[in-house]
């Protein structure tokens, strides 16, 4: 997104400790509801998400029994960057696979395999140019790590729970589309090209029967891809509040906060103005147990404050997913 040819300015990184209080039931759905139906825009960072992967697709108790989850995600998330008069504008859907396998109820290995189809347009005056790509994404592969439990108990099971989860996103996406011998903008590419590692901590404490708080907290060291360009350094803090509404039916409210560093556009070390900064977003979600070891998903994530570099622009990310449970109890 032409970012050598913008100001870049040096900023720190500032941290947002998030306070959460429990809500009620109908409360939650309620919310859900209200924001499912309409959405804010908000500045984000280039290309960083924001919330918990794990916890969105498999659960907060994911170490809970031994056995193989499946799942799948449909995600929509749209953005821009740069004043009206010379605006990148991106649309991205992305289709994601997700494997898991449970261990001696203590270790879980997880593999992603994203899809993304994007649609990137570029406006400088009043000419528009539009470019389309779709290809393999960056896979990852990570391990959770159960590094302390409470003592079991009949009634509650666990009822609180400490994780280490580390892993690595590989370089393995397209990063090389091109269109009549030319390689796309870097914000067109499926995949970044790069080879990042990151790690964090999560964990859980059920309040009662019905019930939860979960929280986790990670950090992303981006790599720097074969063209020279590296994404911008990444914090991430979730915190997340679950209740069963009925016997079938869960609703979950989480906050999800975010900050990345200004991306890099050349070896050098050039920084994008419009790209990186923090964001706190409000995200409710449903989800619907139809039996069969199958729990359908659906989420908006609504962003809620920030304090973004440069200028940059992102309307609601959508989610709509199912995860399978094949030998874990439910």
């Amino acid at each position: 997104m032409a970012g050598a040819e913008r100001k870049a300015e040096n900023d720190s990184v500032s941290n947002i400790r998030e306070q959460h209080h429990e809500l009620p039931g109908w409360l939650a759905l309620a919310a859900a509801g209200v924001l499912l139906a309409g959405a804010q825009s908000a500045d984000a960072c280039s290309i960083c998400r924001c919330g918990d992967p794990t916890f969105n697709a498999l659960g907060k108790d994911i170490l809970s029994a031994t056995g193989w989850r499946f799942a799948f995600d449909w995600d929509r998330v749209a953005k821009s960057q740069g004043p009206a008069d010379a605006q990148d504008s991106l649309v991205e859907r992305r289709y994601t696979a997700v494997v898991a396998y449970t261990a001696a109820d203590r270790l879980s290995i997880v593999a992603r395999l994203p899809y993304s189809e994007r649609t990137l347009t570029e406006r400088s005056g009043a000419e528009t140019e539009v470019t389309r790509a779709a290809g393999l994404a960056d896979p990852e592969i990570y391990t959770q790590l159960r590094l302390w439990a409470s003592p079991f108990r009949g009634d509650l099971g666990r009822r609180a729970d400490l994780s280490l989860n580390f892993g690595v996103k590989t370089d393995w996406g397209v990063n090389d589309a091109s269109r009549a011998g030319a390689r796309l903008d870097e914000h067109a590419q499926p995949g970044t090209g790069s080879t990042d590692y990151f790690a964090g901590l999560s964990g859980y404490y059920l309040l009662d029967r019905r019930s939860a708080l979960f929280a986790s907290a990670q950090t992303r060291l981006p790599g720097r891809n074969h063209f020279g360009y590296r994404y911008g350094r990444v914090a991430l803090a979730n915190l997340a509040y679950e209740r069963k509404l009925a016997p079938r039916l869960d609703s979950v409210v989480e906050l999800n906060y975010r900050h990345a560093l200004r991306d890099e556009t050349d070896t050098a070390g050039t920084l994008d103005g419009d790209t990186g900064g923090s964001v706190l977003y409000l995200t409710p979600r449903l989800l619907v147990n139809v039996g069969g070891g199958v729990v359908l998903r659906l989420a908006a994530q609504v962003p809620v404050a920030r304090k973004l570099y440069g200028v940059q622009a992102e309307t609601t990310v959508y989610n709509l997913g199912f995860t399978y449970s094949l030998g874990a109890s439910q």
